[in-house]
């Protein structure tokens, strides 16, 4: 699987191009399915508008408004009450998946217990593009200064697709508290490797290679 670990969307021309490497062909000939399941678990996102904005293309982090071939939602919280013959095969078919942001303990939790998480490994020529949390999700951890949704577990542990956590949306308006200082004392408690990056940022992961695309601010936390 490649993975476009995005703060906030496809929000620049570099972050698209580098979409298009990962996809390796033009987006209008990529089938997509998008995952709105985090933000039911965030008490500033939560169901209704936001979700809907999401999936219909209509927030202000473009994801689903891109231009594919087609987009389908699928959503999580559903898939434990239906025969895997029923949704399986549409996520192995699917060129690329788009995860929302939200509550990324929430997603992680989700992911687990719909299957998706055991599913992932397989998915050998799929792009993962994850948005916030849907992208704090494929860490080890999320650190404790993203939990808000109590999980089961007790902990902050997330899928550990990647070595690194993720610290999203450094600098924005409407999270002062989310500064690059706060961002180092929260990589200070992870015990490894992190990445704070700004809504103008994305982390590409091909394989064991990591690359930063950016037309913003971000840092490295060497853990």
């Amino acid at each position: 699987m490649r993975l476009l670990l995005t703060s906030a969307g496809i929000k620049n021309p570099s972050i698209y191009e580098a979409l298009l490497g990962l996809l390796d062909r033009p987006v209008s000939e990529c089938h997509a399915l998008c995952i709105p399941t985090a933000m039911y678990g965030h008490p500033q996102a939560g169901p209704g508008a936001g979700a809907w904005r999401f999936i219909a293309g209509r927030s202000d982090e473009p994801m689903t408004e891109l231009g594919w071939k087609s987009v389908g939602v699928l959503e999580l919280t559903a898939l434990p009450s239906i025969d895997e013959q029923y949704w399986v095969p549409l996520v192995k078919k699917a060129d690329v998946l788009l995860v929302s942001g939200g509550d990324a303990l929430y997603l992680n939790h989700w992911m687990r217990e719909s299957g998706l998480a055991e599913l992932l490994p397989s998915l050998t020529e799929t792009v993962y593009v994850g948005m916030s949390a849907g992208s704090m999700v494929m860490a080890p951890r999320v650190g404790e200064y993203f939990v808000e949704w109590p999980p089961p577990s007790g902990d902050d542990a997330a899928l550990g697709v990647v070595d690194f956590s993720i610290f999203p949306h450094v600098g924005h308006p409407m999270l002062p508290e989310n500064t690059m200082a706060a961002a180092e004392r929260w990589a200070a408690g992870l015990g490894g490797p992190a990445y704070a990056i700004d809504d103008d940022t994305a982390i590409a992961v091909t394989d064991d290679a990591v690359e930063v695309v950016s037309k913003g601010q971000w840092r490295y936390f060497g853990g």
